[in-house]
């Protein structure tokens, strides 16, 4: 290699280096309810187009399930927690998938999904809005975003995140991500920031939080020594549930508040 080349080269990490450090500073925005920091490059706008190409993939290649009641469950409660959220707005869906694992997901736009088998774990609404807040809080402080904005920035790729148009190269990671339901595999802070944003977005919405302590208990009772996927990356159960308790009574002021309207 040439002392040309390698000079070269040197400038352009120096200069991706420069453009991420620009970017970070640019792009700090503040999570809803609990105000941590985050590192977001890709405008809001983006969000929904990438929300949409995931969506419309995973449609095409999971089968939809047709059972009208547990269908009408889902999309009711998720319509009402929805409304319930900062960005009712929002082209929300909720889609209900005939898979047997306990599992669902979002995706950044408002899109949300919800496997049949959840049906195995959440033995009432108020335990199923447990799940669709969480995946609706995701959506909200916009976790898929975050995550991709630090792979963007782990690759010195902070520049293809800003502009004016979607970029062809961040529509292609949704589309890739798609197979596997969500964007990137979120951190456990972000999980344990969905559960406190959803807890409270539950009980906005008229659902009994309470109901969370045996929705978690359900999950890590299913499967015996194997977790479900769904919590793989998710702090552990006995963590999950001290945490949710700490945060009862916050939720309850709301829920209470809300029965009284």
């Amino acid at each position: 290699m040439t002392r040309s080349c390698r000079h070269e080269r040197r400038t352009i990490r120096t200069a991706l280096a420069g453009l991420s450090i620009v970017f970070a500073l640019l792009a700090c925005q503040q999570a809803p309810v609990t105000g941590r920091q985050q590192l977001i490059l890709l405008p809001e706008s983006q969000d929904a187009v990438m929300g949409l190409e995931a969506y419309q993939q995973i449609k095409q290649e999971s089968r939809v399930s047709n059972d009208r009641d547990l269908t009408r469950r889902v999309q009711e409660v998720g319509r009402r927690i929805a409304e319930a959220s900062p960005h009712p707005e929002w082209d929300w869906e909720f889609t209900l998938f005939d898979n047997d694992e306990p599992n669902a997901f979002a995706l950044p736009g408002g899109k949300v999904g919800v496997n049949t088998g959840l049906f195995k774990v959440a033995e009432n609404d108020d335990q199923l809005a447990t799940v669709i807040g969480h995946e609706v809080a995701h959506a909200i402080a916009r976790h898929g975003s975050e995550r991709m904005s630090q792979a963007l920035l782990a690759q010195g790729l902070g520049a293809i995140a800003v502009g004016g148009g979607v970029n062809p190269q961040l529509v292609e990671m949704a589309s890739q991500a798609a197979t596997l339901g969500i964007i990137l595999p979120y951190s456990r802070t972000q999980e344990s920031e969905a559960d406190h944003i959803g807890l409270l977005y539950m009980a906005e919405a008229g659902y009994d939080p309470r109901e969370a302590i045996p929705l978690w208990e359900n999950f890590n009772a299913f499967g015996g020594a194997r977790p479900p996927e769904f919590l793989s990356t998710h702090p552990a159960p006995e963590s999950r549930i001290q945490r949710l308790q700490e945060l009862m009574p916050e939720a309850m002021e709301v829920y209470r508040a809300n029965r009284q309207q």
